[in-house]
């Protein structure tokens, strides 16, 4: 075997010596470049450096090989701190496995979601529990949690607030039989003084959507509405004798002698909120109907005019109007509409502003 090799002392010198350059030469080279660097940083002191996401994936890894300490001291155009948090990205992206994650826990059935908000809204009463299991009952299993995830995203309160505050819409429909709104309308009528503004009050019946004018007025106050209330509700003929609840806003002339004739022939008065129109839908899409369709069309000279027009709308709107609300149908159908042949007529009021065409018999 033979011995390890000696090197010669000459060549040992000269490799000593080349080594030597060597490195001068590498500091020159690095001293250089730092050089460059700070100029680059000093050019671009108050420009932020856009660098792609290549560039970044090539100084995050030569950054990583020399380590903190030598980033920091060769004063690159970046932190060391960010050319490290560029590596760490880098790594986080070779494992991550967000395209190849399935879709998550399957949201709850359309179907599902709408049968529990059905059975919340139509028993204000039912809280999670009781909900869960009554979708139990039709054979769906889900949990109190899904239940209440389900209520909140409508925007559906627990049951005590549920319990608490009787929807709107739940109202009406327990009391649709009975019930009936009344508004106030104003006209501006043309009379030998002027303009002269009347008031107009109606009632409609909710169910059927028959209309009656319960009163014009130029001067309205609290005893005229006392003996409007008075007519109302006349056990012969009145207009409110079977209704069980009226509903009227909060306009001063709704007095409460007025209320208290109501109430005292079994009509129970309900008083809006202040600003809720919307709570009375059908007295205000009468208006705009009366309105829209008749009293903005013509020129009123005088109350009896007015009470012309408005009886003729009315007999056309009763008898020859037909009702969206009412799936199409007229309120008070006449036996022409039994007519499936002969000649087609049309009836006409105020001048032909209002029409109604028919059959008429042989």
């Amino acid at each position: 075997m033979l011995g390890a090799m000696t090197v010669p002392l000459p060549l040992q010198f000269l490799l000593v010596l080349l080594a030597g350059w060597v490195n001068r030469h590498q500091d020159a080279v690095i001293e250089y470049l730092k050089e460059e660097n700070r100029i680059l940083r000093e050019l671009h002191d108050k420009k932020r450096l856009l660098f792609t996401d290549e560039q970044r994936q090539r100084l995050a890894v030569k950054g990583k090989a020399l380590g903190r300490k030598v980033l920091g001291d060769i004063g690159s155009l970046v932190t060391p701190n960010t050319i490290l948090r560029w590596y760490r990205t880098l790594i986080a992206k070779k494992y991550d496995g967000s395209k190849r994650r399935g879709p998550g826990r399957p949201r709850t059935a359309v179907e599902i979601a709408e049968l529990v908000v059905r059975v919340a809204q139509e028993n204000p009463g039912f809280g999670y529990t009781r909900i869960r299991d009554v979708l139990a009952n039709l054979k769906h299993a889900i949990s109190r949690s899904t239940v209440k995830r389900v209520l909140d995203e409508r925007g559906i309160q627990p049951a005590p607030e549920r319990n608490r505050r009787i929807p709107w819409k739940t109202f009406l429909k327990s009391h649709w039989e009975g019930l009936a709104a009344t508004d106030f309308f104003t006209v501006e009528v043309m009379t030998w003084t002027g303009l002269v503004r009347y008031h107009v009050l109606f009632v409609i019946r909710l169910k059927t959507r028959r209309v009656h004018v319960a009163g014009i007025s130029s001067d309205p106050n609290g005893e005229w509405t006392k003996q409007i209330a008075r007519n109302l509700t006349d056990p012969v003929d009145g207009f409110l004798t079977d209704v069980t609840h009226l509903i009227h806003d909060r306009d001063p002339l709704f007095t409460e002698a007025f209320r208290y004739l109501l109430n005292g022939s079994g009509v129970e008065c309900v008083r809006l909120p202040v600003r809720s129109p919307n709570l009375n839908a059908y007295a205000e899409r009468f208006v705009r109907s009366i309105k829209s369709e008749c009293l903005s069309r013509v020129v009123i000279f005088g109350e009896a005019h007015l009470r012309h027009a408005i009886r003729e709308y009315l007999a056309h709107y009763h008898r020859e109007r037909n009702h969206q609300g009412l799936a199409s149908a007229l309120i008070e159908p006449g036996p022409e509409l039994e007519l499936f042949e002969g000649r087609v007529a049309c009836r006409q009021r105020l001048g032909g502003l209002l029409r109604y065409y028919h059959r008429e018999a042989a």
